[in-house]
C-alpha cells in the first residue's frame, strides 16, 4: 500500500458513544500503520477516552459549548497549523461550520465521511459556503450516496466517492442458548427500532414462545423519558432486558440466535453486519441499507417498513423455521470479508490523501 502521505487529522467533534463515533476510532487505527494520524475529538468525549487508550496514536481535543463558537474555531485552527495538517477526514455535520472558519485560507484537502440519512435539504446560501471548499464526500453505502447528492451543495471541485466501512470478522460464536434469544444493540434513540422490536415480542407471547431479549446499548437522555415509560409498562418486560453500553457485545451475541434490529434508518449499521457475520438471524425493516445489503448476498429477513404487523410475521416465521435458516446464512461470512475488507478501505482512503 501507499505510504508516503502528509499528515491526516481525522476529526469527530460528537460527545456520543454511537456507530459514527466507532466508526471514527476504527478508521484511525485502521489508517494508523500506513500515515501520520492526529486525532482530534471533544474533550472527555468517549471518542478521547478511547483514543488515550491507544498510546501509539496522536490525540488533540476541544472544548465548545456551541457548534459554532469563536473559541472552538481558533482551537482547531491552532492544531491545523501546529500539526502542518494536509488532510482532514471530518465525521459528522454540526460543527462543519466552525471547521470552515478555522480552514480560512488555510491549503488542506478536506473530506467529509457521511454515515447517516439526512432528511432536509441544506443548499441555502450559508451551507452553499461552508461546504464551498470540501474536496471529497465519502458515503459508506449507495443509499446514503444518493441521500447525499439530494441533500449538500457540492462545491465547484468537489467529487464524490463510495467506501464501505470496514468490518473485522472475528470467529463466529458457538451460540449456547436453549430458548430463543433476542438481541438489539444500538444506542436506544428514537427511530433506532427498540420500542418496535419489544412491540414485535407481543406475537411470541401470544403463542406462547417463551424468549428472553437483551437489549444492548446507552439510552440518549432526550428519549430517556419516552423509552422507559413505554418500557416499564410493558406486561411483558421481565423479559426484556436493559443490558446499558458494554464492551463485550460479543458475550451477548453467543448468547443470541436472532439479532432483531427495525431500525427506521442505517447509512450501514456496524451491529446489523457484525450480527451477521456472527450467524445470528436477523431481522430488519425494507429501508435505507438493509435491500442494499441485500442485493450484496446477505442473507436476512425484511419486513414492511415501519409496519409491526408484517414485523411479527416475519419474527414468528423465523422463530418456527429458526433451523432451517441456520443453514442459509454461513454465507453471510465469506460476503462480508469480502466485501467490507479493511485493506480495501485503507487503499481507497490512501488515494484520495496528500
Amino acid at each position: 500500500m501507499k505510504n508516503k502521505k502528509q499528515t491526516t487529522a481525522i476529526i469527530c467533534l460528537s460527545p456520543n458513544d454511537g456507530g459514527m463515533e466507532l466508526d471514527t476510532i476504527k478508521l484511525a487505527k485502521n489508517l494508523h500503520p500506513y500515515i501520520d494520524v492526529l486525532v482530534i475529538a471533544k474533550e472527555n468525549s468517549f471518542i478521547s477516552q478511547q483514543i488515550q487508550t491507544q498510546h501509539t496514536i496522536k490525540l488533540e481535543t476541544v472544548s465548545f459549548l456551541t457548534t459554532l463558537n469563536m473559541s472552538l474555531i481558533l482551537q482547531l485552527r491552532k492544531i491545523i497549523n501546529d500539526y502542518n495538517i494536509k488532510n482532514i477526514i471530518f465525521f459528522g455535520a454540526s460543527e462543519l461550520k466552525s471547521l470552515y472558519f478555522s480552514l480560512f485560507r488555510i491549503d488542506v484537502n478536506l473530506i467529509i465521511r457521511h454515515g447517516t440519512t439526512k432528511s432536509k435539504p441544506k443548499k441555502d446560501i450559508f451551507h452553499k459556503l461552508i461546504y464551498s471548499n470540501v474536496n471529497y464526500h465519502i458515503s459508506i453505502s449507495e443509499h446514503i450516496l444518493k441521500n447525499v447528492e439530494y441533500i449538500i451543495p457540492f462545491g465547484k471541485n468537489t467529487k464524490e466517492k463510495l467506501i464501505y466501512s470496514s468490518f473485522k470478522t472475528t470467529s463466529a460464536p458457538q451460540h449456547i442458548t436453549d430458548k430463543i434469544s433476542l438481541l438489539h444493540v444500538g444506542r436506544i434513540v428514537e427511530g433506532k427500532g427498540q420500542i418496535d422490536a419489544i412491540k414485535a415480542c407481543e406475537i411470541l407471547i401470544s403463542n406462547n414462545i417463551p424468549f428472553e431479549f437483551n437489549i444492548v446499548g446507552s439510552i440518549d437522555s432526550n428519549y430517556q423519558k419516552t423509552f422507559l415509560e413505554f418500557y416499564n409498562n410493558c406486561p411483558y418486560k421481565n423479559s426484556i432486558h436493559l443490558v446499558g453500553f458494554t464492551n463485550n457485545v460479543s458475550n451477548y451475541l453467543k448468547k443470541a440466535n436472532i439479532f432483531l434490529f427495525p431500525s427506521y434508518g442505517e447509512g450501514l449499521g456496524n451491529a446489523f453486519l457484525e450480527a451477521l457475520s456472527s450467524n445470528l438471524i436477523c431481522i430488519s425493516y425494507n429501508n435505507t441499507i438493509f435491500p442494499e445489503l441485500a442485493k450484496l448476498g446477505l442473507n436476512f429477513f425484511m419486513a414492511k417498513n415501519k409496519n409491526i404487523n408484517d414485523l411479527k410475521k416475519q419474527l414468528l416465521y423465523a422463530v418456527k423455521h429458526i433451523n432451517i435458516k441456520k443453514k442459509k446464512i454461513k454465507e453471510n461470512r465469506s460476503i462480508i470479508k469480502k466485501v467490507f475488507s479493511i485493506d480495501r478501505e485503507v487503499q481507497q482512503y490512501l488515494d484520495i490523501l496528500k
